[in-house]
C-alpha cells in the first residue's frame, strides 16, 4: 500500500474521539478531572518528541495536528510554525503523564482495568502523530512504539513485539513504519481503545452535571439549573407511576452580560436534556438575527425554518434574541422569525426546545413586547458578571489548558488587576471573553518576544512575564 499522511483533521477526529471514548470509562471526581486537564498537554509533549525523533522537515501540516490535539471544552492550541520548529529542537524525553499513577491506584481492589485502555488510548495517538509526514519516516514510527512500549512496561504489560534487530536491513523497519501509518489510517488502532467508533459516545448526566459544576462562578446558575432538572426528573417519574403531570415549558431566557458562559450552559443543558430523556437527540444549534432574518418578504420565514429543522431534536440557542423584535414603523422582517419560531414551539413541544439570551434589561422588553412569547417563555436564569477572583481563575485555567505559566512576578500583579477590571466595569465588559482577549494578546507578545531567542529553552516557550503583560497594557491604551 502506498504510504499517504494523516491529515491534521483526521488526526483530531481521531484524537477527540479516542479520549471521550477512554473518559467514559473513568470515575468522577479528582481521577476524572486530573485526565480532562492534563491529557491534551500530554499528548502534545509526546508529539513534540516523536516529530523529533523523526526528524526532517516539519510542514503546516504538523502544526495542524498540533494544534488539533484538543479535547473536551480544552482551548485548542494556537502555536505558529516558529513556534513548533523550536519546541521540538527542545522537545523533552519520554515520561510518564502526571495522572498515570492515579490511573494505576483506581484500578487496586476493584478488579477494573483502566490502564491497559489507557495504554491502547496512548497507542492509537503516538501512530497518529508519526504518520503525519509527507512521506514515510521510519524513525518517528519507531519512536512511537518505543513510547507505547515504555507506557506499558511502566503499567507491567508486555511489550507490544519483539524490536527489529538493529542490524535488521531497512526494508524491515520501512515495513514496520507502513504497517504503523496503515493502521493509523484505517483505525485498527482505534479498535484497541474500547470504543472508537464513528460517532463520539453521548456523555451521562452525571459527566454533564460533574461538567456544570467545574465551571468557574455561576453558582445561581447551577443552583438554578439543578432545580430544573429535578423538576424535569420528577415529571418523568410521575408520568411512569401515570400521575397527573402539570402543563411546563422548557422553553428559557437566559439573561446577562457577554462572555458569562450563557452559550456553555445551554450546550451542557441540551446534553442534560437528552440524558434525561427530554430531547431525542440533544444538539445545539446557535444562532442570532443573521441567521434568521432574511433581506425579503417571505424568505425570512424559509431561512428561520431550516435553522429550526436542524434543531429539531435539540437546543436552538438564539444569542441576541431582541435584536429580532421590530421597530415601530420600521419595516422589518424580524417579527416573521419570531413567528416561525413561536409556531414551531407549539407544533415541536417533544422535539425542540428554545432558549433565547441577551442584556437582561432588553430581553425583558422583548419578552414582554410579544403576548405569544410571554406566555412560553416563563423561566429565567440570570448570568451574574464573573467577580475579580473568578476573572483571575479563568485566566489561570485558559494559561494551564493551553500549557503556559506565569512568572512568580505577574503572579502577584493580576489579582489586582483583574479585581479593578471588575470594579471598573462598564456596559462594553466582556467578563470571559475580555480574558480570552488578555490571554491572546499576551501569547502573541509573548511569541515576538521568545522569536528572538536564538536557542529558547522548554521555560520560554511556556512562560509570560511582566514585560509580556506591560506591553500588553500599553498596547490596550
Amino acid at each position: 500500500m502506498a504510504y499517504t499522511k494523516i491529515t491534521a483533521s483526521v488526526v483530531g477526529k481521531k484524537y477527540r474521539s479516542a479520549i471521550a471514548a477512554y473518559r467514559r470509562q473513568l470515575p468522577g471526581g479528582s481521577l476524572r478531572l486530573s485526565f480532562e486537564q492534563e491529557a491534551d498537554a500530554y499528548f502534545r509533549r509526546c508529539a513534540l518528541g516523536i516529530w523529533a525523533a523523526g526528524g526532517g522537515e516539519l510542514t503546516d501540516n504538523h502544526v495542524d495536528a498540533y494544534n488539533a490535539i484538543c479535547s473536551g471544552a480544552n482551548q485548542p492550541a494556537r502555536v505558529l510554525y516558529l513556534e513548533l520548529c523550536a519546541a521540538v529542537s527542545t522537545a523533552p524525553d519520554f515520561q510518564l503523564p502526571g495522572f498515570f499513577s492515579q490511573i494505576q491506584a483506581s484500578d487496586q481492589g476493584t478488579g477494573r482495568d483502566r490502564v491497559g485502555p489507557f495504554c491502547d488510548l496512548c497507542q492509537l495517538t503516538f501512530l497518529l502523530f508519526a504518520a503525519v509526514y509527507d512521506q514515510l519516516n521510519t524513525a518517528a514510527a519507531d519512536c512511537a512504539r518505543a513510547y507505547t512500549d515504555r507506557l506499558r512496561q511502566a503499567a507491567g504489560q508486555p511489550p507490544l513485539s519483539p524490536r527489529t534487530p538493529a542490524d535488521d536491513g531497512a526494508a524491515d523497519r520501512g515495513s514496520a513504519a507502513q504497517n504503523t501509518a496503515d493502521a493509523a489510517r484505517s483505525g485498527d488502532a482505534a479498535e484497541t481503545t474500547q470504543g472508537e467508533t464513528a460517532e463520539e459516545p453521548q456523555p451521562t448526566l452525571e459527566e454533564l452535571m460533574a461538567e456544570l459544576d467545574s465551571l468557574c462562578g455561576l453558582e445561581k446558575v447551577k443552583k438554578d439549573v439543578r432545580s430544573l432538572v429535578n423538576l424535569v426528573k420528577i415529571r418523568k417519574l410521575r408520568e411512569e407511576q401515570e400521575l397527573p403531570v402539570p402543563a411546563m415549558s422548557l422553553h428559557l431566557v437566559f439573561m446577562g452580560n457577554p462572555g458569562t458562559g450563557k452559550t456553555t450552559v445551554a450546550r451542557l443543558l441540551a446534553g442534560i436534556y437528552r440524558a434525561i430523556g427530554v430531547l431525542p437527540k440533544g444538539q445545539l444549534v446557535e444562532v442570532d438575527r443573521s441567521g434568521l432574518v432574511a433581506g425579503y418578504v417571505g424568505q425570512t420565514a424559509i431561512q428561520t425554518q431550516k435553522v429550526i429543522q436542524s434543531a429539531m431534536g435539540g437546543v436552538l440557542f438564539i444569542d441576541e434574541a431582541y435584536s429580532l423584535a421590530s421597530q415601530p414603523g420600521s419595516n422589518d422582517f424580524g417579527q416573521e422569525a419570531i413567528d416561525t419560531i413561536l409556531k414551531a414551539m407549539e407544533d415541536h413541544r417533544k422535539e425542540l426546545v428554545v432558549i433565547v439570551a441577551g442584556y437582561s434589561n432588553l430581553m425583558m422588553k422583548f419578552i414582554h413586547s410579544n403576548p405569544g412569547l410571554e406566555s412560553r417563555f416563563n423561566k429565567y436564569i440570570y448570568f451574574d458578571d464573573y467577580t475579580g477572583p473568578e476573572l483571575y481563575e479563568i485566566f489561570c485555567s485558559t494559561c494551564q489548558k493551553n500549557g503556559y505559566q506565569v512568572e512568580d512576578a505577574l503572579k502577584e500583579r493580576l489579582p489586582g488587576f483583574f479585581q479593578t477590571l471588575y470594579d471598573e466595569r462598564d456596559e462594553n465588559f466582556g467578563n470571559a471573553r475580555d480574558v480570552r482577549n488578555l490571554f491572546e494578546t499576551l501569547v502573541s507578545i509573548q511569541s515576538d518576544r521568545v522569536a528572538q531567542l536564538e536557542q529558547p529553552t522548554r521555560e520560554d516557550l511556556m512562560t509570560i512575564t511582566c514585560a509580556d503583560f506591560d506591553q500588553a497594557e500599553q498596547e490596550e491604551e
